[in-house]
C-alpha cells in the first residue's frame, strides 16, 4: 500500500501546476476513503450501527460473493469495508466537447492514460472547471457519480451514497466497478464502460434469477427495455449531429442546424415517454441536451451490443467471455473495434 502512495507522490512531482492540483484533490479523496473505511464486518457487530444499515451491508455482502464465485469477478477486498460520506455523490464528472463536435474532449493522466472526463470530490471544484470549459466555447456536461473503481489499486469500499440504492441497482453498481479491475485499456473510455455494462446488466439478471426474484426480474428487463430505446435515441441524434458538422457550415448555419437536430431530440424523447407512460427517469439528462451530454452516453453504451454478441458466441459462458475481452483489449484500438464491429472476437478467441 505505501508503495501505490509514493506512485501517487512521484506523480504530482512531474505534474504541471494544472494536473498538479488535480492529483492532489484526486490523492486526498482517495485517502478520505481509505481513512474512513472500516471493514463491513465490523459495521455488522457494532451494536451501534442503525438496523437499516446493518440489512444493507449484509445483503451487499452476499452481492459480493455472487460476484467472485458467480460472476468470475475479482475476489479481493473490494467492497469489504464500508465508509459513510457526508455528501450525495463521491466525485462529479465533468465531460466536454467542442460546439460542433460530438467527440469528447480528453484529459490524459499516467495512471489511468486518456479519459473522456475529469472526476472531482469537491463539487465546488467540479462547477468551477466547467465554467471555464465553458468560458472556451465548449459544451459541458457535469453530474455527481455515487461510486468509482480505482483498478485494482486499492481496496474500493461500499459508500453511504449508494448503500441505500434499491437491490438490483445495488448489484449493477458493484459489478460495473469490479469489471473495471478485471479489464480496463488505458486511453479507451468507450471500451472500458460499454464491457463494464455488460457485466453489470448480465450480473444483474443472474443475480435475480438465483434470488428468485420474479417480480424484481420483470422489473429490471423493462427498464432495460427503455434504456435500449433512449440509448437509441441518443446515438441517432449523434449521427444526425456529426452529419451535420461534418458538412462544414457558416458558424451562425451551424449554429442553427445543431439546435434544430436537439428540438428534434427532445421531440423524440417527448413521444418516447408518452409510450412509456409518462416516466420520466431520463429529464435529468434530456433538460438541456448538448454535444457533450451526447458523448457522455455514448461512451458507456455505444459498444455494448457489440460485447453483448461477444458473450452470446461463448454460450454465456463468462470465463470464455472474458478471454476474448483480454484478448481484444491487447490489439491497437483499430483493430479492435474493427472486430468488435464484425463480432468476429480475437484472433484466437473465436468460438470453436
Amino acid at each position: 500500500m505505501r508503495t501505490r502512495w509514493l506512485g501517487f507522490a512521484a506523480l504530482l512531482a512531474l505534474s504541471g501546476c494544472e494536473t498538479l492540483s488535480y492529483y492532489a484533490q484526486a490523492v486526498g479523496g482517495q485517502f478520505e476513503l481509505m481513512r474512513k473505511a472500516q471493514p463491513v464486518s465490523e459495521w455488522i457487530a457494532d451494536p451501534a450501527t442503525p438496523p437499516a444499515l446493518r440489512q444493507r451491508l449484509e445483503l451487499a455482502e452476499r452481492m459480493r460473493a455472487f460476484a467472485s464465485q458467480e460472476l468470475k469477478l475479482p475476489d479481493n477486498g473490494s467492497y469489504r469495508s464500508y465508509a459513510r460520506l457526508e455528501r450525495p455523490y463521491v466525485v462529479w464528472n465533468v465531460f466536454a466537447a467542442p460546439e460542433f463536435s460530438v467527440a469528447p474532449v480528453e484529459s490524459c493522466f499516467p495512471v489511468a492514460g486518456c479519459v473522456d472526463y475529469r472526476g472531482f470530490f469537491a463539487r465546488a471544484d467540479a462547477e468551477r472547471y466547467a465554467a471555464e470549459l465553458r468560458a472556451k466555447g465548449l459544451d459541458v456536461f457535469s453530474y455527481g457519480v455515487p461510486a468509482y473503481s480505482t483498478l485494482g489499486w486499492f481496496d474500493d469500499p461500499l459508500l453511504s451514497t449508494f448503500i441505500g440504492y434499491p437491490d438490483w441497482e445495488l448489484a449493477r453498481l458493484m459489478f460495473h466497478e469490479l469489471a473495471h479491475q478485471l479489464v480496463y485499456v488505458k486511453g479507451d473510455t468507450t471500451f472500458n464502460e460499454s464491457f463494464a455494462v455488460t457485466v453489470e446488466d448480465e450480473g444483474v439478471r443472474r443475480w435475480l434469477e438465483s434470488e428468485g426474484r420474479s417480480g424484481e426480474l420483470a422489473a429490471f428487463r423493462e427498464a432495460e427495455a427503455r434504456k435500449r430505446a433512449f440509448v437509441d435515441l441518443i446515438e441517432e441524434a449523434r449521427a444526425r449531429l456529426a452529419h451535420v458538422y461534418a458538412e462544414r457550415l457558416a458558424p451562425d448555419a451551424m449554429r442553427a442546424a445543431k439546435q434544430a437536430e436537439l428540438a428534434r431530440l427532445a421531440g423524440r424523447y417527448a413521444a418516447l415517454k408518452e409510450r412509456w407512460g409518462g416516466y420520466s427517469g431520463y429529464d435529468r439528462l434530456m433538460a438541456e441536451p448538448n454535444n457533450a451530454l451526447l458523448a457522455s452516453i455514448s461512451a458507456y453504451t455505444q459498444l455494448v451490443p457489440a460485447f453483448r454478441r461477444e458473450l452470446a458466441a461463448v454460450h454465456g459462458d463468462l470465463g470464455a467471455f472474458y478471454a476474448r475481452v483480454k484478448a481484444l483489449a491487447r490489439l491497437p484500438k483499430g483493430e479492435r473495434d474493427a472486430l468488435l464491429e464484425k463480432g468476429a472476437g480475437a484472433p484466437g478467441q473465436r468460438p470453436s
